[in-house]
C-alpha cells in the first residue's frame, strides 16, 4: 500500500476516478478540517482572553515594563481603533466590521480550507484573531494591548495574541500565494464541483486512455 504523503503544501487528495465513491471520503475531509479549523480559533481565542486578563489584574496601563531587556516589554495600553492601532476612536464600528468578517471567514473555509491544511490553519488563526479583540471591543470599547518589541527607540507597534494571530495569517497567505499559488487556485468546494479544472483534466486523459484500450476483461 501507498504511503500518504504529509506534505501540508498539497492538497487534500481527491478520490481517483475509478469509481471511488466520492461523498464519504470527501465528508470526512471537511469535518476533519472544520475541526482543526474551530480548534486553532478557540485556542487563540482562549489564550488571548486569558493573558489579557492576568496582564490587566497585574500591571498598571501606560507604564513600561521590561520583560526581556529592551527587547520586549509589556507596556498595558487601551487601544480604541484597529489593528496596529489605526483609525482611533472606531472600536465599535470595527466590532460591526468584525461580524461581516467571521462570516467571510467562514465561507472561505467552506470553499477552500477544506482542501488544504495550510488554508485552514490560516483562516483559523485570522478567525482567532478577529474574534479575541471582537470580545474586547464589546466588552471594552477598545483592545487590550500590551506587547511592545523592539530595539531602541525602534518599536514595533503595541499588540496582543489576536494581534498575532492576524499577523501570522497574512504571513502564511503571503507564503503560500508564493510557494504553493495552486492552492489559493482551487475551485468551488461544493459537491458538484469538488475538482480544480488540472485534476478534471487529468481524470478526462485517464477516461480516454482507457477507452482507447478497449474493455477490460473481468
Amino acid at each position: 500500500m501507498e504511503a500518504k504523503s504529509l506534505d501540508p503544501i498539497e492538497t487534500h487528495p481527491e478520490p481517483s476516478p475509478a469509481g471511488v465513491a466520492a461523498g464519504p471520503s470527501r465528508e470526512r475531509r471537511r469535518h476533519a478540517a472544520w475541526t482543526l479549523f474551530a480548534a486553532i480559533a478557540a485556542a487563540i481565542v482562549v489564550s488571548d482572553q486569558l493573558l489579557k486578563q492576568w496582564i490587566v489584574a497585574n500591571y498598571t496601563p501606560n507604564r513600561i515594563y521590561p520583560v526581556v531587556g529592551d527587547w520586549l516589554r509589556i507596556d498595558l495600553i487601551h487601544n480604541a481603533g484597529g489593528l496596529f492601532g489605526l483609525l482611533q476612536g472606531q472600536a465599535l464600528a470595527f466590532a460591526v466590521v468584525t461580524v461581516g468578517a467571521v462570516c467571510l471567514i467562514c465561507w472561505l473555509q467552506l470553499r477552500w480550507g477544506w482542501r488544504s491544511w495550510l488554508i485552514t490553519l490560516a483562516l483559523g488563526l485570522l478567525l482567532g484573531g478577529a474574534i479575541g479583540n471582537f470580545i474586547d471591543r464589546i466588552r471594552f470599547r477598545y483592545v487590550v494591548d500590551f506587547a511592545d518589541i523592539g530595539i531602541g527607540t525602534w518599536r514595533w507597534y503595541i499588540f496582543n495574541i489576536a494581534d498575532m494571530a492576524v499577523t501570522c495569517f497574512f504571513l502564511l497567505l503571503i507564503g503560500i500565494w508564493l510557494v504553493a499559488p495552486r492552492l489559493l487556485a482551487g475551485g468551488d468546494g461544493g459537491e458538484e464541483d469538488a475538482t480544480s479544472p488540472s485534476d478534471a483534466g487529468a481524470s478526462s486523459d485517464a477516461v480516454t486512455s482507457s477507452d482507447a484500450k478497449g474493455p477490460v476483461a473481468e
